[in-house]
């Protein structure tokens, strides 16, 4: 009876035992299956356009689903843009504010730390390398914001950068590991609506982008650099045929523009923050009034500003940088604007028709990453945007934050 009993309980601590092991060995590959997904567990990406209201655009066109030749799947025989199922990955990880992308000839893609001052290479395979640290004097807003690379980088190896010192924010050239020149020099700075976004235009002048630095009246003074998008020749000199002779001043009445973003034609968008009630994307003309502090979004056009094509709540948007692909790698993508958000933490696709009008939007990545502060075309037609979880306002949302990420057509 004795070895009966002996033996039944051994039997059972041995099924016990092999119950214990199962779960455990469950467990494991769980583990191992989310430590594979490595924090880059974000869903592709398909296309559901959004018809907006009439307060949200000055576009009168129907919706684009309702208009023939929207873009949609296609067969064989349809004739329309075909659709390509669009996969996130991670590029890189644990980065300083990442703020800004240009690419170099080759595929290698400089970008900015806004607080750390540092400029980095990152290549397409997620190689991350410290260039060098450029001279910034900021705090919160302010630091090492835009960055852009001279389209004769080939001849000359100008890289140019914007960045905020003790007394201005100021646009500078230099070749790679060199100490910088100064360009352009007198911006208002403060912590605070410090813009930032310089871009080489198709006109291969350097647009760059400021904010009124928390004194709204130096969006509608000429004079002041603030509020304004500014227009130089790459030596920083004066175009001839800027809209005021002898102004770098492009347009004004703006309160802080981070995205400059052009479209096939050659037209000029750039999206601003407003203040309480709306942000705002404009379509920008040499020369012309956008209406900051009279106006906030709409209603500006009886006073003589240009109203903005389109509008969000503050709430859904803080919007940053803005790409247009033109002969990307996702066809239905092609021509539309994209605007990054960094409350509204989300990445908008708005689709434009042929005149530069909103017809459609679309939130992408709602709520998945976090702040998106920069979007980039990169040399190869994906696209790559960068997280804003470590600066003032954020909370990271992975171990990785902050994180540079690429969206392209699956398996590429």
């Amino acid at each position: 009876m004795q070895d009966s009993t002996r033996m039944g309980g051994l039997l059972g601590r041995t099924v016990l035992l092999a119950i214990l092991l199962a779960l455990l060995c469950t467990a494991c590959d769980r583990s191992a299956e989310e430590s594979k997904k490595g924090g880059n567990d974000i869903d592709p990406i398909t296309t559901e356009e959004e018809p907006i209201t009439s307060e949200e655009s000055t576009s009168t066109e129907e919706p684009s689903s309702t208009r023939p030749g929207k873009k949609e799947e296609n067969t064989a025989d349809s004739g329309k843009t075909p659709v390509r199922r669009v996969e996130v990955s991670v590029l890189a990880t644990d980065l300083e504010v990442p703020w800004s992308f240009a690419f170099l000839p080759g595929g290698d893609a400089l970008v900015t730390e806004r607080d750390s001052g540092r400029l980095l290479r990152v290549s397409p395979s997620g190689d991350v390398r410290e260039i060098q640290t450029l001279p910034e004097g900021g705090s919160g807003e302010g630091g090492l914001l835009g960055v852009a690379v001279s389209p004769d980088y080939s001849e000359d190896r100008y890289v140019y950068a914007y960045y905020t010192t003790e007394i201005d924010n100021r646009v500078v050239r230099f070749r790679l590991g060199e100490a910088p020149e100064p360009l352009l020099t007198g911006i208002p700075v403060n912590t605070y609506h410090d813009g930032g976004r310089i871009k080489f235009g198709p006109d291969g002048m350097l647009y760059v982008s400021t904010g009124d630095a928390g004194e709204s009246g130096n969006s509608q003074d000429r004079n002041s650099l603030g509020g304004k998008i500014l227009r130089i020749e790459p030596d920083g000199s004066i175009p001839p045929d800027n809209p005021f002779p002898g102004s770098p001043v492009y347009s004004y009445g703006h309160r802080n523009v981070e995205g400059l973003a052009w479209d096939a034609r050659g037209r000029l968008y750039a999206s601003e923050f407003g203040q309480n009630t709306w942000d705002e994307v404009n379509r920008i003309t040499a020369g012309e009034n956008y209406g900051w502090p009279a106006v906030e979004g709409r209603g500006g056009e009886d006073q003589g500003y240009v109203d903005p094509i389109t509008v969000w709540p503050t709430s859904e948007a803080s919007p940053s940088g803005a790409e247009i692909p033109i002969d990307g790698a996702i066809p239905q993508w092609e021509g539309d604007l994209f605007v990054t958000a960094l409350r509204g933490e989300r990445l908008w696709r708005l689709e434009l028709d042929e005149k530069g009008a909103v017809v459609d939007r679309e939130k992408l990545l709602d709520g998945e990453i976090g702040r998106v502060r920069d979007v980039i075309q990169a040399p190869d037609g994906s696209l790559w945007i960068s997280t804003s979880n470590y600066d003032s306002y954020g909370t990271p949302v992975s171990e990785q934050d902050d994180r540079i990420l690429r969206l392209a057509p699956a398996g590429e």
